[in-house]
């Protein structure tokens, strides 16, 4: 497995390259960020935040750990990485950004499909500071950094590939940071998505998609896979777990929260879309 850090970073507050200079990051106008002792580095200015600690809480983020450590999420793991590897050849080499990483376990299913055969430079980018502290205490190899898609830390035409897994995407960001013939990988929630649990929870199921329809300014899309299987939950922790991982934890009512914890067992449908967008060169 041939993975490390990406290192074409940028400074959140003027946009200049960041440079490594020991245990922290610099750029040519004096401003700095330490590194973590854990690995990771903070380049979410706390004027660009909308809360004191904003995104996924410590509790949500172990609840994903579990949930996607058990495996239940691998099919779509083994898609994505299908779909960033697609067409490279042996011995090629990527610069990958995880939007929205998580704890970094697409990036970890990412590095082990890759193998030996693509070497990666990754860097995983969470607003939340558990999540991304989470996923630096797994893994010490790829670049791991709090901050936010609307203002990518990132140098421009840096990347090969992004991710942007059940996420936020600011496509005029992504377009930025992109090589041209780069690619975004976006996975989002189908209409028929953990339909089982939300009838459960909700007075009335919305039968919507978050599917992208339009492609994005600075795109074409290249590929839509819609992937579809059934999920059985044993106990209520993997149950518990999927619904503090998911915004219906906050969006359902107390009443619907309690039916949930009622349960021991259930059967779910997973319904998403992958869609694949390819980052064209702008004309002149």
């Amino acid at each position: 497995m041939t993975t490390k850090a990406f290192e074409a970073l940028a400074c959140p507050l003027d946009g200049e390259p960041l440079y490594r200079e020991s245990s922290s990051w610099r750029c040519a106008n004096g401003h700095n960020f330490d590194v973590a002792r854990q690995g990771y580095v903070h380049l979410l200015p706390v004027q660009k935040k909308r809360s004191k600690d904003p995104g996924d809480s410590k509790e949500m983020v172990a609840a994903r750990q579990r949930f996607l450590g058990a495996g239940y999420y691998q099919p779509i793991a083994e898609a994505v990485s299908a779909a960033v590897l697609k067409d490279v050849s042996e011995g090629s080499h990527l610069d990958c950004l995880d939007a929205g990483c998580g704890e970094g376990y697409y990036l970890r299913q990412l590095a082990s499909a890759a193998g030996g055969r693509v070497s990666l430079a990754v860097l995983g980018l969470d607003i939340s500071k558990w999540a991304v502290l989470a996923a630096a205490r797994k893994d010490r190899a790829p670049s791991w950094v709090v901050g936010s898609n609307a203002n990518l830390p990132v140098q421009p035409a840096s990347l090969d590939r992004v991710l942007c897994m059940f996420g936020f995407p600011v496509y005029a960001e992504f377009a930025r940071g992109l090589k041209p013939g780069g690619k975004l990988i976006q996975v989002d929630a189908g209409q028929d998505h953990l339909r089982e649990l939300r009838e459960i929870i909700y007075p009335q199921v919305r039968a919507e998609s978050k599917k992208v329809d339009e492609v994005p300014e600075g795109f074409r899309r290249v590929e839509t896979q819609d992937l579809r299987f059934t999920l059985h939950l044993e106990g209520a922790e993997p149950i518990a777990d999927l619904l503090a991982m998911t915004p219906h934890l906050y969006r359902a009512s107390a009443e619907g929260r309690a039916r949930a914890a009622q349960l021991d067992s259930i059967s779910l449908t997973v319904d998403v879309c992958l869609q694949t967008f390819e980052r064209y060169a702008p004309a002149g």
